[in-house]
């Protein structure tokens, strides 16, 4: 387990250099839960930094289907969390604790987090977000897999979209691609905390 984070962190350093804080979590009868935070230029406007929230903890174990009789204890899909917002226009270090609530998932649930699928924080994000769910993006773009020894599976560091309450109830009617491609046409800016929801009429 100790070998397989080990690895993840050395790949984040890699992609995002050291992070400048982290914080541990703790859950009942669960494994703990790092967030690291990395502050460094964004992909976008030149010059213009964003803030990226990565999970370290999740691809400890991999994740199981709940309806198995018995848990594999090498194979499985393995993943860990990316979350990116420009900084300074709230107060979202306290995503912290949601976003390893919903890294702790896959153990206290036996979710499968996969691209695609709906996570509801169960509370905003961070004090005064309009956003209470995200939306898991697919893979590769930001950090690509880390390829583990066989037999188990790759570690994949999936980006999450945060999602109003309007737009996740939009999305379970018609789809995450559906979201997205509405999200596109009017250019939303998806790291903005601050953001408005997409028009949906």
């Amino acid at each position: 387990m100790s070998d397989v984070l080990a690895l993840v962190e050395a790949r984040l350093h890699t992609t995002f250099g050291k992070p400048d804080a982290r914080a541990a979590v703790t859950f009942l009868g669960t494994d703990r839960i790092e967030v690291l935070r990395f502050i460094g230029p964004g992909d976008g406007n030149a010059g213009e930094d964003v803030v990226r929230y990565v999970t370290l903890g999740m691809s400890a174990q991999p994740m199981a289907d709940p309806t198995s009789p018995l848990a594999d204890p090498l194979r499985g899909p393995r993943a860990e969390l990316v979350l990116t917002v420009r900084p300074g226009r709230a107060d979202t270090d306290q995503a912290l604790r949601p976003l390893a609530v919903l890294a702790a998932s896959p153990q206290v649930e036996g979710l499968v987090v996969a691209p695609g699928a709906s996570l509801d924080t169960g509370e905003p994000l961070w004090p005064g977000a309009p956003f209470t769910s995200v939306l898991v993006a697919e893979p590769g773009g930001l950090v690509e897999d880390l390829e583990l020894d066989a037999p188990m599976d790759p570690v994949r560091f999936l980006p999450l979209l945060p999602m109003t309450p309007n737009e996740a109830a939009w999305k379970r009617v018609q789809g995450a691609a559906a979201l997205e491609e509405r999200w596109l046409r009017h250019g939303t800016d998806l790291r903005d905390p601050l953001r408005g929801g997409v028009p949906l009429g």
